[in-house]
């Protein structure tokens, strides 16, 4: 066993090997503060050649023991992913998966457990970190060490690694990944802030992950293993160049169109074509040889049609937009719609208001809390032309969804001043590139038309990256072949104050901080561009929800009050609900939501709400229910459980003999509260209450009928 540390901003980092899962090819737990996390890496001994795509997995579990805690539900154990889980492991896959050589076809698979956590510190970057380091003191070769770093802000500086409380407080939250020379990953989220502060705070979170780096580097050579040689599927050099020879004149032409539909059935014909020239019974060659050859002769011309013709592929120009439609209120009974276009990509968003008891519980180890703003990205298979089982959401749709939601989020109102809960859903239509940035943008005309009081409208692009030994060029709204065969994904949300969410993945190792600022630069033109068109169909959140989304009141009631409203086994709420029609659901502090379609059973139940909870006020006049008679007076209910007496004398403007000469049991009549005496006892009038009624006029009247008896 070997334990090395590091100081790591205000904290020290440990990172521990030779003590756990030792027959993993590497393996090593890192830890901050309370929080450890186990990660593995192994590596299978034989080449996969049948598969097209670079064999890599990555997990990460959160152990509910790690934070002293017993899962719910029937079984008691660890269920399907969370969303945190599925999310934190597209993290650890990202900045790694480049770092492999090309052709590199053995599966391998990366797992992260939090083991212990201490509810402060994020687990996800350790994730990362410990990934990369499995993979260093292993004999898999990998093109790293890398690091990775969370990157907070607040009061104008930037923290290292922030705590959940204090990112609470920040108007950043950035994870950055990078190797020795240049950052290879970003994930940010912020508020509305503008690109300078998130490049000084990429650069801050780069300059502070190499002391990771150092640490990784010291770990190899003191218990690193041998690098072992991985044989990598190479394409047959002949055919190769039969391929080249033989398409490289009819790519030029299919580079040339202007469709998605016709370049892919042009490529289908070519490919045909050359598999029944090439792949024939007297040859070892296969149709999976040609079409690897033909994908990545196909690479070739798309990259060099691009720096040496100075053309994309669609004839658009390197800065430019595809034409862009859009449209709000499109379906009749949703709360809010909106359809957003951009090209070939299209996505169709609609917005649902529901009242706090639609709230998403979430129960992570850093403890419960509640979300009342979800967006969620489907991507049905017609949206490419494809057919694929209809299933639940993969996880590039929870991590597209993420995306879109951290976009949104800054700008959403607090529940303060719009009290409901706002689910947005994004169905992807059409699928040509960047649809998480189409989502933006759709999900903001549909909030808008909804009447959610967003602060900005919101919109985003996805910018691309060719790279040629020197030459680089930067590509603005990316089509789906230039992000298959381009070196960058950079995707870039915001309002016009700033940007609120950043994604960048590379395929290369590593861009200079230059291409970072003219991608943030351009992204933020182009931003702008769509934003006007966006504004133009809908400038501003309409006045009102949906006459279909349910109304809401907020009552604030005292704490005390609370089981008054609910009553015994719930016994009065649930008849203030069924006498009313409306939905009534009471926080712990005494916030009151009284929700319904139906103002007037609103109205009703916030009347029965007040008259619960309200407490009797002197001059005030009630109306009242006599509860007892008694020879001095009548007793009666004013509010729910508040009682008082109205005296004999207080119950007309003439002398009363008998009480129920003026009122009997069950009678309604109004009084006035006169007093409330030192026992809390109410003193009430039901002359009083008589709005012909005069103060002194009995003593004036008892006056005059003296003077005439003498």
């Amino acid at each position: 066993m070997q334990k090395f540390e590091r100081s790591l901003g205000r904290e020290k980092i440990i990172i521990e090997t030779g003590r756990m899962a030792k027959q993993a090819d590497g393996a090593c737990t890192v830890q901050l503060g309370g929080t450890m996390v186990l990660v593995t890496a192994v590596c299978s001994k034989r080449l996969r050649p049948e598969l097209d795509f670079f064999p890599m997995t990555c997990e990460y579990q959160e152990k509910t023991y790690a934070a002293g805690k017993i899962p719910g539900g029937f079984f008691k154990r660890e269920g399907r992913p969370s969303e945190k889980e599925i999310l934190t492991a597209r993290m650890i896959d990202r900045p790694i998966r480049p770092l492999f050589g090309k052709g590199f076809m053995n599966e391998l698979q990366l797992v992260a457990i939090v083991i212990s956590s201490d509810s402060e510190n994020d687990s996800d970057i350790l994730a990362m970190i410990g990934a990369s380091t499995a993979l260093t003191i292993s004999y898999i070769p990998f093109d790293g060490p890398i690091a990775a770093v969370r990157v907070g802000r607040y009061d104008g500086k930037f923290v290292l690694n922030p705590t959940f409380k204090e990112l609470d407080s920040s108007d950043l939250d950035l994870v950055v990944a990078g190797n020795r020379s240049s950052v290879l990953m970003v994930e940010s989220g912020s508020k509305e802030l503008p690109e300078d502060t998130l490049l000084d705070a990429i650069k801050f979170g780069h300059k502070e992950m190499q002391v990771l780096i150092d640490l990784q580097e010291e770990m190899a050579k003191a218990c690193g293993k041998e690098k072992r040689e991985i044989a990598l599927r190479k394409i047959d050099a002949n055919l190769l160049k039969s391929v080249r020879s033989t398409s490289a004149a009819k790519l030029d032409e299919i580079n040339r169109l202007s469709t998605k539909e016709q370049r892919e059935e042009a490529m289908d014909l070519l490919l045909k074509e050359l598999v029944e020239k090439l792949a024939t019974e007297d040859s070892e060659v296969s149709e999976k040889d040609v079409k690897y050859a033909l994908e990545e002769t196909e690479k070739e011309e798309v990259r060099k049609f691009i720096v040496q013709k100075r053309k994309r592929v669609d004839g658009r120009l390197f800065d430019e937009i595809r034409k862009i439609t859009c449209e709000v209120g499109l379906l009749p009974r949703t709360h809010g719609s909106g359809l957003f276009t951009r090209g070939q990509t299209q996505s169709l968003s609609v917005t649902t208001l529901g009242t706090s008891a639609d709230e998403q519980t979430i129960d992570a180890l850093e403890g419960e809390t509640q979300k009342s703003f979800m967006l969620h990205y489907n991507f049905p298979p017609f949206s490419v032309g494809e057919v694929k089982p209809m299933r639940g959401p993969g996880r590039r749709e929870i991590g597209h969804g993420a995306l879109a939601e951290r976009a949104l989020k800054p700008v959403m109102p607090s529940k303060d001043n719009f009290p409901y809960t706002v689910r947005v859903v994004s169905d992807i239509l059409e699928s040509n590139g960047s649809s998480s940035m189409a989502t933006v943008c759709a999900s903001t005309l549909s909030l808008m038309d909804a009447g959610v009081p967003i602060s900005d409208p919101v919109s985003g692009i996805a910018m691309g990256l060719i790279k040629e030994d020197k030459e680089v060029i930067i590509l603005t709204d990316i089509g789906g072949v230039e992000d298959h065969y381009g070196d960058m994904d950079f995707k870039a949300a915001g309002t016009k104050n700033g940007v609120t969410a950043l994604q960048m993945d590379l395929k290369i190792q590593g861009i200079s901080y230059e291409v970072l600022k003219e991608a943030l630069e351009s992204a933020k033109k182009a931003r702008l561009i769509i934003l006007d068109k966006m504004m133009q169909v809908i400038g501003q959140p309409k006045n009102d929800v949906s006459a279909f989304a349910p109304k809401i009141v907020v009552l604030k009631i005292n704490v005390e009050k609370i089981g008054a409203v609910i009553g015994p086994g719930g016994k009065i709420i649930k008849k203030i609900i069924q006498d009313t029609g409306a939905t009534v659901d009471i926080d712990d502090d005494g916030t009151v939501q009284v929700a319904g379609t139906d103002p007037k059973s609103i109205e009703m139940a916030v009347a029965i709400i007040r008259s619960i909870t309200e407490e009797p006020e002197v001059g005030r006049i009630y109306r009242c229910k006599v509860k007892r008679i008694m020879n001095f007076g009548a007793f009666v209910e004013i509010l729910p459980g508040k009682e008082g007496l109205v005296h004999v004398s207080e119950l007309s403007n003439k002398f009363v003999k008998n009480v129920e000469e003026v009122v009997k049991l069950g009678d309604e009549f109004d009084v006035k509260l006169t007093e409330i005496d030192d026992q809390g006892r109410l003193n009430l009038s039901k002359k009083q209450a008589d709005p012909d009624y005069k103060p002194g006029a009995e003593k004036e009247k008892s006056q005059d009928n003296s003077r005439r008896r003498r």
